[in-house]
């Protein structure tokens, strides 16, 4: 197969777009990645974007139409993706899958999500309701917020067969807020938490459902957000004109689905998530004791626990034995979710994918802040997810 690189890595401060439009963001999305390298969007073969509530929440189709909008794009095979919270995942490995093929040496990989009005309010029970969709239908009786229920369900599930406790859990979700803080793109970089603040029911931080241990604080957060990779063969790049010795490489990559319904699975040990970062782990010729830079999917804290383990770095049910010991810091064994993770840089649904991606590219050229860049980077691991733990894209990079 081609090798393939990453050119390049932009995406917007997470948060609140406004009064953006998705035609305008879109077009950002492009026309940003192509500036950082000096490069017109007619240079770009295909590409591909992802989002997951652009009908629900935007009364907006045909993505790719959009795309195509932006001078240069016109003419050229692009598709929208869906694939839940690991849809910025699937429009990477549609660009990959695209430049194996042949149909193309350049591509653009692209997603977004708009979750918030043009004043920036959100409506809690509508996005509530939407993301519901990508859960079993059967599974959606008795649950106002049904994901933080799903996922409440699976962090009582972890503490009781692992022995884990919410101080355990809440250490991630500490440490993802102190990372946040040096990334200038997270939505929570002006926020700081301590453990004891993180465990503490009070303010607005509160059990999400009743009898319950999921809190305000373990979660991800509602964002407005884009992201783009411009990927490229070696051909590609000198089309570009980007030297290789400025990209990293996508060296392995992996995906695998198991069933949307999450009863009468093992969701503490998802044998797609395993199966997927395996595949991307054989491909690159990768270990997991090779990796010391992780993003992981951690929509919930229990998550960030859960992803340790698929990536390899802890063992089922040591997940978050390995934050409370520091091993995840960006000083650490692995850093993961230097960039502060889905909960505290924030979780642009369709954007999310990409994002993680691009952070762990930075992080192989040792261009993330200072404060939060790992020593010495040898290899990263992405894990993004959607839905149930259904949906798994997991990647490799080198630099």
């Amino acid at each position: 197969m081609k090798p393939i690189y990453i050119a390049t890595f932009h995406q917007s401060r997470f948060g609140k777009l406004m009064g953006m439009t998705v035609p305008q963001i879109l077009d950002a999305a492009v026309q940003g990645a192509c500036r950082q390298i000096g490069a017109e969007p007619a240079a770009l073969d295909v590409g591909s974007v992802g989002a997951a509530c652009n009908f629900s929440l935007n009364e907006q189709g045909l993505l790719a139409g959009l795309v195509a909008s932006t001078p240069g794009m016109e003419g050229k095979p692009v598709e929208a993706v869906e694939n839940a919270c690991a849809s910025g995942g699937q429009a990477v490995l549609s660009v990959i899958q695209k430049l194996q093929l042949g149909l193309g040496e350049t591509g653009i990989a692209l997603g977004y999500e708009k979750m918030r009005d043009a004043e920036g309010r959100m409506d809690g029970k509508l996005i509530g309701k939407v993301l519901g969709y990508f859960s079993h239908p059967e599974e959606r009786a008795g649950k106002v917020f049904i994901f933080p229920h799903i996922f409440a369900e699976v962090m009582r599930d972890y503490m009781r067969q692992w022995g884990a406790t919410e101080r355990d859990l809440a250490a991630i979700a500490v440490q993802e807020y102190a990372n946040a803080k040096y990334n200038p793109c997270a939505q929570m970089s002006k926020v700081q938490i301590t453990i004891d603040q993180a465990l503490a029911i009070e303010g607005l931080n509160r059990y999400v459902v009743e009898g319950l241990p999921l809190k305000t604080y373990d979660c991800s957060q509602i964002t407005d957000g884009y992201a783009a990779l411009v990927l490229a063969t070696e051909e590609g790049l000198a089309k570009l004109g980007v030297p290789k010795s400025d990209c990293v490489r996508i060296a392995g990559w992996g995906q695998a689905t198991d069933p949307i319904r999450k009863d009468g699975r093992d969701v503490l040990r998802p044998a797609g998530a395993y199966r997927a970062m395996q595949a991307a782990y054989t491909m690159a010729g990768v270990k997991p004791a090779d990796v010391n830079v992780a993003e992981v999917h951690d929509c919930f804290t229990v998550m960030g626990a859960i992803g340790t383990e698929v990536i390899g770095k802890a063992q089922p049910g040591q997940g978050a034995r390995y934050w409370v010991e520091g091993k995840a810091a960006p000083d650490g064994e692995c850093g993961i979710n230097t960039s502060g993770g889905l909960i505290a840089k924030g979780h642009p649904i369709g954007a999310t994918g990409i994002a993680m991606i691009g952070w762990a590219a930075l992080q192989l050229r040792g261009k993330a802040p200072a404060e939060t860049q790992v020593n010495n980077p040898r290899a990263a691991a992405t894990f993004n997810i959607g839905g149930p733990i259904c949906a798994s894209v997991c990647t490799v990079l080198l630099p």
